[in-house]
């Protein structure tokens, strides 16, 4: 077999298929999950097994309408929601079309054939997953919806009360965002950590937290964007026979202290801020959002969370842990997993028009078109997007959080 190899290729495209809109892509932001892909050729175990294009998160133009198709009309402006459902089992008429069995998700390997991503010039898409924009709402940011959704997810499954206490791990794009819909949902303090002082410092200038919190450097080797320690220490951390050697039960229990001083420091700086807490609110946050994937981090984020509190499950990474699960079992910490997203871009879209009109009052969401630091035009220079896409600053120093390739 030979090696996979990454090209730009010239395709034709069919007239709009029964229920389909042909879109003209305007900008397409780079995941961390396209990265994964264009890098390794997969994204966790997820393999490419054949001609797969890259994208999600996209917004454009309709050119061209199938039949059976209403409410739209040629210049219409959409956003476009990827993961297409069955509409037809049991878990999609409940309206958790996220967790489909037979779900198509664009520049995912999981389905075979793979469903093509949206790093097209034009594409056809279900109308019925194409959600029209406003001329107020930039492609860029519509674009961003798809990353928004994930944290509009996230904080729907936390279902935190007004006046509660956030912590959220990892400051990439999905991670401001959720601090900000934390923000949003009522939450009085969020704070946001990372390895990246570029990062938090960005978090906590533009509103997305009210505090932050940079990991100290001897705690990792990885300066990945959206993790908090290596690399190194998130891998299985029990052999696969299932049996732990004393050098590694003790270097795992290290880890565990770690984590929870790390928990313990994170903690106190809010805390400091806030000396009017009662003596039994300093042991925890009430919601932890952890968005790296990191094992290390999981343990973090169940000392950092208070008795009776929550850990949600927002980053995709080690698909095998061990987890000190005492720890949440004595303290009745509920862990829950998010996946993708469903029924958030008409919540979305709402979110942004507010933000343009300007709120009489209380939390308004940060400007998603300053997210994009870096724009590439036309699908030629996708290489640069994507190399550009896996740093954390660019060569002359600035910042690097979302990049888009632009037609």
């Amino acid at each position: 077999m030979p090696p996979p190899q990454r090209a730009q290729e010239r395709r034709t495209i069919d007239e709009p298929g029964i229920g389909e809109l042909q879109v003209a892509v305007k900008t397409t932001g780079i995941c961390g999950s396209d990265v994964s892909y264009y890098k390794k050729f997969a994204n966790g175990d997820l393999c490419a097994c054949m001609p797969l294009s890259l994208g999600h998160e996209s917004s454009g133009t309709v050119v061209a309408i199938g039949s059976q198709v209403s409410g739209f009309s040629v210049g219409d402006r959409v956003a476009l929601e990827v993961g297409i459902p069955c509409g037809q089992c049991g878990i999609c008429r409940k309206g958790r079309y996220n967790l489909c069995k037979k779900m198509r998700f664009r520049s995912s390997a999981k389905s075979v054939p793979h469903f093509q991503g949206t790093l097209q010039e034009r594409i056809n898409h279900p109308a019925a997953w194409c959600h029209k924009l406003p001329d107020s709402i930039s492609f860029d940011a519509a674009a961003l919806l798809e990353p928004l959704s994930v944290a509009i997810h996230a904080v729907n499954r936390a279902s935190p009360t007004p006046g509660s206490t956030a912590l959220v791990l990892g400051a990439g794009t999905v991670g401001l965002l959720t601090a900000a819909m934390a923000r949003q949902s009522g939450c009085s303090t969020v704070t946001i950590t990372d390895v990246d002082q570029g990062r938090v410092d960005y978090a906590v200038a533009k509103g997305f937290a009210t505090h932050g919190y940079v990991v100290p450097r001897p705690l990792h080797t990885s300066s990945s964007s959206s993790s908090i320690c290596s690399d190194s220490t998130s891998g299985v951390s029990t052999p696969l026979d299932g049996m732990m050697t004393p050098a590694g039960t003790l270097a795992f229990q290290s880890q565990l202290e770690s984590a929870k001083s790390l928990a313990a420091d994170m903690l106190a700086l809010t805390n400091a801020s806030t000396p009017m807490l009662v003596e039994d609110e300093d042991d925890g946050v009430d919601v932890t959002f952890e968005c790296t994937g990191k094992e290390v981090c999981m343990h973090t984020s169940l000392y950092a969370t208070r008795p009776g509190g929550k850990v949600i499950m927002v980053g995709m990474g080690t698909p095998i842990q061990t987890l000190p699960m005492s720890v949440a079992h004595l303290r009745e910490i509920d862990i829950l997993g998010i996946f993708r997203y469903a029924n958030t871009y008409a919540t979305g879209i709402r979110l942004l028009c507010a933000q343009k009109k300007g709120a009489a009052a209380g939390f308004t969401l940060p400007s998603l078109d300053e997210m994009v630091t870096h724009r590439f035009k036309g699908l030629d220079n996708a290489k640069g997007a994507f190399e550009l896409a896996s740093r954390t600053v660019d060569d002359h120093g600035n910042l690097v959080l979302k990049v888009v390739i632009e037609a």
